[in-house]
């Protein structure tokens, strides 16, 4: 079946518009109750949110829905998104909730979910939840009503949780960081992370009003991250996103390192390591280079769909542990079930102090490949699928780029845009055959 709510990452919405309303969000509850009692006599469930003041509304709601069905609840409070995913699985509980709408601006807010092993749940679930919210709700009588409470030390638990994942016999010591938790989940979580493992902190966006969330600061606005960096005299600095399962790198130069790139250095340090790394995840978007430079040393390379649940599904089926985009989501399944900020982070800075190398030249094998992206605007019924002037363009521009580049047209999830990119290895040839492209589209 069509799924009506869930998108790519859960529902998410602009508050106080369908479907990010109250009385929704509390029957959401109710219907996911239902369906998690079909497995579990007495299901429970763990609750985190980012710092949005909607966060507040929602978490009562989807309290109250939950309750309803029979279902307990445990509040944790601001918590990262790959926060709650740890919890859930170390509370052996039955699911997370989190309420966030990750790097969009405070009037927007979403809620998604992990399974109690703290991964993604699959589509089969999220379409038995939308069955479930076409029925009559089955409201619990006061004896088999759900209770709530509090886990109060929820952030400590996910705090040394990080910090197990960095080597024992390392520490941060001698570096100083520039944290910029994008007035979001873990302002209160991300400094003291870095500063338990040694390292001496500067903060940025960790001063959340409910109304600044990724305002300015955080990994879709790396620019302020960059600018504290140098003012500072910074070694390093880290810009994770509102729900922090996002990350951007700079080093000491005012150099912006993204996923891709970050990506390429986990694989590396592993097999610097003496580790066996059989392969890595990218996604349609990995810059070319990256590839490349994999496949120079022994390492296949895979593209899934974009979006972190289709690398994470294309990992699992081959049995791999690393993966990532170039917007900042990794993954290393033997630190984590999810992606993490943080951790990521971490692991970027273990291959640094490690190896007594600076990011840049830990990357020096790796240059990216100039990207043009362009989105262009649909008219109404337009269908570019069947656009013989486009198809003629993408023929005449993959001739032309060869080996040295590649295209890659697709439709965007949520508007009527379609997303057109090219990679060259000269910028120029980038942008001009992108723009080739958008014409015959304009064309169709």
């Amino acid at each position: 079946m069509s799924r009506q709510y869930f998108g790519t990452d859960g529902i998410r919405g602009t508050v106080g518009q369908a479907p990010i309303t109250p009385d929704f969000v509390l029957r959401l509850a109710h219907s996911v109750g239902r369906v998690l009692k079909r497995s579990e006599d007495r299901p429970t469930v763990l609750i985190g949110k980012d710092t949005r003041i909607s966060g507040y509304m929602l978490e009562s709601a989807l309290e109250s829905g939950f309750n309803s069905a029979g279902v307990d609840v445990v509040l944790l409070g601001p918590l990262p998104t790959p926060g709650v995913a740890y919890l859930t699985r170390a509370q052996r509980a039955s699911l997370g909730v989190v309420i966030s709408a990750s790097h969009n601006a405070f009037a927007d807010n979403g809620i998604k979910f992990f399974s109690a092993q703290g991964t993604k749940l699959p589509d089969a679930w999220e379409e038995a939840v939308e069955a479930a919210l076409e029925e009559s709700p089955v409201w619990a009588d006061s004896p088999n009503l759900g209770k709530a409470r509090r886990l109060d030390d929820a952030a400590g638990r996910y705090i040394e949780f990080c910090k197990s994942t960095f080597a024992n016999d390392l520490s941060l010591r001698g570096l100083k960081i520039v944290v910029d938790a994008a007035h979001g989940a873990a302002y209160h979580i991300a400094p003291k992370v870095f500063h338990e493992l040694g390292a001496d902190i500067v903060c940025i966006g960790c001063s959340p009003n409910g109304l600044n969330i990724n305002d300015g600061v955080g990994a879709t606005h790396p620019e302020a991250l960059i600018e504290a960096v140098k003012a500072h005299g910074a070694d390093y600095g880290v810009a994770l996103d509102g729900d922090a399962d996002r990350l951007q790198l700079v080093d000491a130069s005012g150099r912006l390192f993204n996923g891709d790139e970050v990506l390429f250095l986990m694989v590396s340090e592993r097999l610097a390591r003496g580790e066996v790394v059989p392969g890595a995840v990218g996604t349609l978007m990995t810059n070319l280079a990256v590839e490349v430079a994999l496949k120079a040393r022994g390492v296949e390379f895979v593209r899934a769909r974009v979006g972190d649940r289709y690398v994470l599904e294309e990992l699992e089926k081959k049995g791999w542990l690393l993966g990532g985009e170039g917007s900042g989501h990794l993954l290393a399944l033997d630190k984590h079930t999810t992606g993490d900020g943080l951790i990521s982070a971490l692991q970027v800075l273990q291959a640094c102090v490690r190896s007594g190398k600076p990011l840049s030249q830990l990357l020096s094998e790796v240059t990216l490949f100039p990207q043009t992206l362009i989105n262009v605007r649909l008219r109404p019924g337009q269908d570019w699928t069947s656009s013989a002037a486009l198809k003629a363009a993408s023929t005449a521009v993959e001739a032309e780029l060869g080996q040295t580049g590649r295209i890659l047209i697709r439709a965007s999830g949520t508007e009527p845009l379609l997303r057109i990119m090219v990679e060259a290895q000269d910028a120029a040839q980038a942008r001009a055959c992108a723009e080739r492209l958008v014409a015959a589209v304009q064309l169709a």
